[in-house]
């Protein structure tokens, strides 16, 4: 059962499974596999909680392994595609100066290799020789993230927003190895001899202690004492012990530096991290909504083993899409028993002859999800006929298998709506528990969901109590007034090739009510869509209308996307132009100027790359910066000259 703290921890985030099924899966008495996609998103947001609350329940590799294999499956996910909440805690909540991304994550020497490609590319495309790039390698601290401007102490919350815990610093918190304050991003941390010599009896790891490091109140006086000592700091990034040197001698010594990294440091470390020091390869490469793209963190091991195939389990997606599951004779890789490997589609199962007694090398690749890398003795291919959850034949399309059944099949239904929800992001209410009791009930689109907030009556009819019903009419009626982007609205419906970022490129062009008369060759002109892509657009937007109008029409709050071309006819100079702006800004928040710029026309980038028309700069901007845009043939303006140029 879970201790005070983590029951504690568990109510607060009013989870939608039980604790039993929870402790089941962390215990490996129940696979991971095995669950549904909202009981495995369930079970990823509590495990990640606990863990950075001090309270695991899973180690950092288990959980790498889970959320990848949940990955695999949902790669659009706003889960998988957001940086992951730290866990509540106390303080005022904060915009943070800088966003704070996650680190992308590689578990092999030849990930890393093909990483070093991606950096020498965008060198190339700067001119810049192989020679001058720098690599920086610092230990990659298992601590609690935070960031350091000189006045206030952040946590990292969510990348754009955190906790203002500065509190910790006036009882004593230093920074680590006597180095001043205001230094960036950094770890709350504490040091290992020390733990083992005066905590390790009191606390179960060291995580307990970084998370007490933080509290407001009643803090364990055994923990301030750690901190009066200077045994927990928070350490900023910037002053890690590192190695830096050439791609070559990096190469040349890989083994013998990420060794020598992972053992400099008196702190926790779960792996290394590499970055290049070089400004302009940063700008170019830029981030996703994730992570930066010119750094990476290491975590190595593979191991194969020879398996044999027990069945072949076909799943249904929300989009009909059926896909094997193998299910193998249990195994053992990396310190894991595995019991089922996903297999790519039922066109590898019919060509490989994947099925009851296949025998494959599984691969177990940086203790992340299990691959079939191989087969070895191919056996007849179990392919279905029928779907697995509403027994309509199947129909083949490429390599695929699909259940065409998109009005009938629960398991489509179920998790189309759970997806329009988890992708909105501003309704909690209506999780996969919930969606499910509803389909028993005849709930059908998310148009039957919202006609809850007219009549609640149903919902007491169907057996909830007067409070939950109130909270999710509630829920509902946020959900409209609440104000959302409308490319997120529009990659809400689950259209096949239709994710947010080309959602929103698209609503550039065309306003949202004109998208469904749009012809392929009105969407394969616009800059990025190929014809492939357009006619899935085309064809996925009319399977979605009769849905997209019942629930349009409710009145959502929508941010509307600026058409590029009007602002070009309103003779906006930015119109077409991309822009990035960097540096404190006087009249308005970055974000606030983001906006503007975009209805105005512009494309608003985080970095500066050669296609970038203007750099707009505002206070407390480096020279190196600045040199760098000027290099690639940016024109570089101040925040001053940006006003006076669109007014």
């Amino acid at each position: 059962m879970l201790n005070s703290q983590q029951q504690e921890i568990f109510k607060q985030l009013d989870p939608t499974i039980s604790e039993t099924l929870l402790i089941e899966v962390t215990n490996g008495n129940q696979s991971f596999e095995s669950l549904d996609n909202g009981q495995q998103l369930a079970v990823l947001k509590l495990t990640n909680s606990l863990y950075r609350a001090g309270y695991p329940l899973l180690d950092d590799i288990s959980y790498d392994a889970h959320q990848n294999y949940f990955k695999s499956n949902n790669p659009d996910h706003p889960f998988v595609n957001q940086v992951e909440d730290e866990v509540i805690v106390e303080g005022k909540t904060v915009a943070l100066p800088v966003k704070m991304l996650s680190t992308d994550k590689a578990y092999s020497e030849k990930e890393i290799q093909q990483w070093i490609k991606r950096i020498k590319k965008a060198a190339l495309s700067l001119k810049i020789l192989e020679r001058d790039i720098e690599l920086r390698v610092t230990p990659k601290l298992d601590g609690y993230a935070a960031y350091d401007d000189g006045n206030i102490l952040y946590t990292r919350g969510n990348g754009l927003q955190g906790r203002d815990i500065s509190f910790v610093f006036n009882r004593g918190l230093m920074t680590a190895e006597g180095n001043e304050r205001g230094l960036g991003a950094g770890e709350i941390v504490i040091s290992k001899s020390y733990f083992a010599e005066n905590l390790a009896e009191h606390f179960e790891n060291s995580r307990n202690i970084q998370a007490s490091i933080i509290a407001e109140k009643n803090v364990d006086e055994r923990v301030q004492q750690a901190v009066n000592c200077g045994a927990a700091v928070f350490f900023p990034f910037a002053k890690l012990p590192n190695w830096q040197g050439s791609i070559a001698d990096f190469i040349a010594n890989f083994t013998s530096i990420t060794n020598d990294i992972l053992t400099s440091s008196d702190y926790d470390v779960d792996g290394v991290i590499i970055e290049t020091t070089h400004q302009a390869i940063k700008e170019e490469m830029g981030a996703t909504r994730h992570h930066h793209r010119w750094q990476i963190a290491l975590k190595s091991n593979d191991e194969k083993a020879e398996v044999k195939i027990l069945a072949v389990i076909p799943q249904t997606s929300r989009n009909g899409k059926i896909t094997p599951v193998a299910q193998l004779e249990p195994t053992r890789l990396s310190g894991a028993e595995i019991t089922r490997a996903t297999a790519h589609n039922y066109g590898m199962v019919r060509e490989k002859g994947i099925g009851k007694g296949t025998i494959i090398q599984l691969v177990r690749s940086g203790l992340v999800i299990p691959k079939i890398e191989k087969v070895l003795k191919p056996a007849t291919p179990d392919i279905p006929d029928n779907c697995p959850c509403c027994d309509q034949p199947l129909t083949w399309v490429d390599d695929n298998l699909f259940c065409l059944n998109t009005q009938g099949c629960r398991d489509q239904i179920e998790k189309s709506i759970i997806h329009f929800f988890d992708t909105l992001g501003n309704n909690d209410g209506f999780g996969p528990a919930t969606i499910s009791i509803l389909f028993d009930h005849q709930i059908r689109t998310i148009a039957d969901v919202y006609q809850f907030a007219d009549d609640p009556q149903q919902l007491v009819e169907m057996g909830y109590k007067e409070k939950t019903v109130n909270n999710l009419v509630d829920a509902l009626n946020k959900s409209r007034q609440i104000e959302i982007e409308d490319w997120r609205f529009l990659a809400a419906f689950g259209v096949n090739r239709l994710g947010l970022g080309v959602a929103e490129k698209l609503l550039q062009h065309h306003g949202i009510e004109q998208l469904f008369s749009l012809s392929v060759d009105d969407i394969k002109v616009i800059d990025g869509f190929a014809e492939k892509t357009a006619l899935q657009v085309v064809a996925g937007l009319a399977e979605i209308k009769s849905q997209f109008d019942a629930i349009y029409g409710l009145g959502f709050n929508l941010q509307i996307t600026p058409n590029i071309l009007d602002s070009q006819q309103l003779g906006s100079v930015i119109a077409g132009k991309i822009v990035v702006f960097t540096g404190a800004m006087s009249s308005g928040s970055r974000g606030d100027m983001e906006k503007k710029a975009k209805e105005l026309g512009a494309k608003v980038a985080k970095s500066v790359s050669g296609k970038t028309h203007y750099l707009i700069t505002g206070a407390k901007v480096g020279a190196n910066k600045i040199n760098a845009a000027e290099a690639k043939g940016v024109t570089v303006i101040s925040e001053a000259q940006y006003l006076e140029m669109i007014d």
